[in-house]
């Protein structure tokens, strides 16, 4: 199925000052169509591909923007379509039974390399480090369903069979002051991504939406304009926060899943933070292992606070979020709650 929108590299004085601040990315980032939708330069390669996947009455698919509760999602998700099968979840990485669509754009070939390189001693692992810069719809289209999808590609790059298959999908947003600065850690974090600037630096490139998956307002936008289709449950990530039992109940009705408040109650204490992030079958331990996640950064499964981001936001920036959220939620209904 040919991509039906335009795909143009930054100008190249910018490119290049993008790629000194992001060391995982070696060719250059690319912007989509009118929204300007932006990746590293391994999306004009796979847009096509990325496109004409076929999705699955039966699957599940998570969509968000980053950092807006993904995992966390995932993990509940999961474990409703499971019977509450925790020993499982416990026992074999989420990245296993929740694929992310994209992820192998963001190994770039120079990259791959290094880890290859890092990790030549060990068969198993370099294996690893090349299935992971491939496209996972080999692996999907062999997996039985029903199928758990992770994507944070917006709505309208999603793979058009998802709408023709209505297929579930249960997009979650986060507000941007939690995001950006959660969206921050794992960018130093990740080598495939590689920030090497400050938080300041940061934040300016998300506010100009040349940070991965932006622009940020469209992709809610987005999404909270599906949130009437009766295959799609929009949800936002301070609900979860504020009231874990009554999410878990809501999305278990829109799955169609049963369940029992002992089973609830389990849930909760497996989701609660403390244990969620000394969870390993969450926390990205497979990447740390053969060196994709930097030592001495901030972990994947961080604080899950919401308004916890005392420490990044200057009272500047703080003004500036709050103009910037100010001017883009003006035509919308868009509210995220504060409990």
């Amino acid at each position: 199925m040919p991509f039906p929108q335009s795909i143009e590299f930054l100008e190249p004085e910018l490119n290049e000052q993008m790629m000194k601040h992001f060391h995982g990315e070696r060719t250059g980032f690319v912007q989509v169509g009118e929204n300007r939708w932006y990746f590293p330069s391994r999306f004009k390669q796979y847009a096509e591909s990325l496109y004409s996947f076929e999705a699955r009455s039966d699957d599940t698919w998570i969509v968000t923007y980053p950092r807006s509760g993904t995992t966390w999602t995932q993990e509940m998700v999961w474990l409703l379509c499971n019977e509450f099968d925790f020993d499982t979840a416990k026992s074999i990485p989420l990245t296993q039974r929740f694929p992310f669509l994209e992820f192998f754009l963001f190994v770039h070939d120079d990259t791959k390399a290094e880890f290859l390189k890092e990790n030549e001693h060990d068969a198993e692992s370099m294996k690893f480090i090349e299935k992971l810069s491939q496209p996972v719809s080999q692996m999907l289209d062999e997996m039985k369903t029903p199928r758990f999808i992770k994507t944070h590609l917006p709505i309208s790059l999603l793979p058009p069979s998802v709408f023709e298959k209505k297929a579930k999908i249960i997009y979650v947003a986060r507000n941007p002051s939690d995001v950006v600065v959660s969206y921050y850690h794992l960018n130093r974090l990740y080598r495939t991504q590689g920030y090497v600037g400050d938080f300041e630096t940061f934040y300016d490139y998300f506010e100009r939406d040349l940070t991965a998956w932006s622009p940020y307002w469209t992709h809610i936008k987005e999404g909270w304009a599906e949130r009437d289709r009766e295959n799609v449950l929009f949800m936002y990530y301070e609900d979860m926060k504020h009231n874990l039992p009554a999410t878990i109940r809501k999305t278990a009705a829109f799955l169609g899943k049963p369940f029992s408040d002992a089973q609830i109650d389990d849930l909760c204490t497996h989701l609660d933070i403390r244990n969620f992030r000394n969870n390993a079958s969450v926390t990205g331990e497979e990447l740390k292992v053969v060196g994709i996640l930097n030592s001495g950064e901030q972990g994947f499964v961080r604080k899950g606070q919401v308004g916890g981001n005392a420490e990044e936001m200057t009272e500047d920036i703080k003004r500036r979020i709050a103009e910037w959220s100010k001017r883009n939620l003006a035509d919308t209904d868009i509210k995220f709650p504060e409990w």
